[in-house]
């Protein structure tokens, strides 16, 4: 007689454990804590330090943006009460029966260039890391590169400069160039990353803030096989 076997689905970790797993690894992300209520939220944005960003903690809530789960700049405490209100408010009501565990805070980072770094297991090559332009603007300009794990240094040069995008890490029409060698370690941080933690079976880090003094993922999604 033949044994059943259960299919597993992938899980998705939280913000919060996507950047506690990528800080452990050396990956620099912004710290985020989670605050289970309103009152926590509020505490832990004085803690940090205004101006500062709140955004929906659930495991059935991906797309935060979409659900009105995300509010940015907030400065002062009564803004962090009502962004709260308004957060759950509005997820309760696009995404009903979501099990919802509280908000992310986080410092607000200052502006740089945003790009994308990710990773997906591909069935023939398996891990194979993306770079390119990131931020909301991500899907409609598909502007990437891509390259099979282990992605060495000079690999991860070539995949900064193929993009068309490039000239914007340059310092397009005087804005501040990015740190092309904290973005060619990133990029390889998170192949090493990939080969160490192969329950890991997609990884987005989007956006990326990149500077002229490095880089800063400001928001992290990590899926694992469960």
């Amino acid at each position: 007689m033949s044994q059943s076997t259960t299919v597993q689905s992938p899980r998705v970790l939280t913000e919060i454990e996507s950047k506690d797993m990528l800080k452990a690894a050396g990956i620099p992300v912004v710290e985020t804590k989670l605050a289970r209520n309103q009152k926590e939220a509020v505490a832990l944005s004085k803690e940090m330090g205004f101006p500062v960003a709140l955004k929906i903690i659930s495991p059935e809530v991906v797309h935060k943006s979409d659900s009105g789960g995300v509010k940015l700049g907030l400065e002062n405490a009564a803004q962090v009460e009502k962004a709260y209100a308004a957060i759950m408010a509005s997820v309760k009501e696009k995404v009903p029966g979501a099990r919802i565990l509280g908000v992310s805070v986080q410092s607000m980072a200052r502006k740089g260039v945003e790009v994308i770094v990710g990773m997906s297991k591909d069935p023939q090559f398996g891990p194979v890391i993306m770079f390119g332009l990131g931020g909301v603007l991500v899907e409609l300009l598909k502007d990437v590169s891509f390259r099979i794990v282990p992605v060495a240094k000079f690999d991860a040069a070539e995949m900064i400069r193929e993009i068309k995008g490039f000239p914007m890490l340059q310092g397009f029409r005087g804005a501040e160039p990015a740190d092309l060698g904290a973005l060619e370690k990133l990029i390889v941080k998170v192949s090493e990353f990939v080969e160490q933690h192969p329950q890991v079976k997609e990884l987005d880090l989007n956006p990326v803030f990149a500077y002229k003094d490095g880089v800063v993922a400001v928001d992290a999604r990590v899926v694992v096989e469960s």
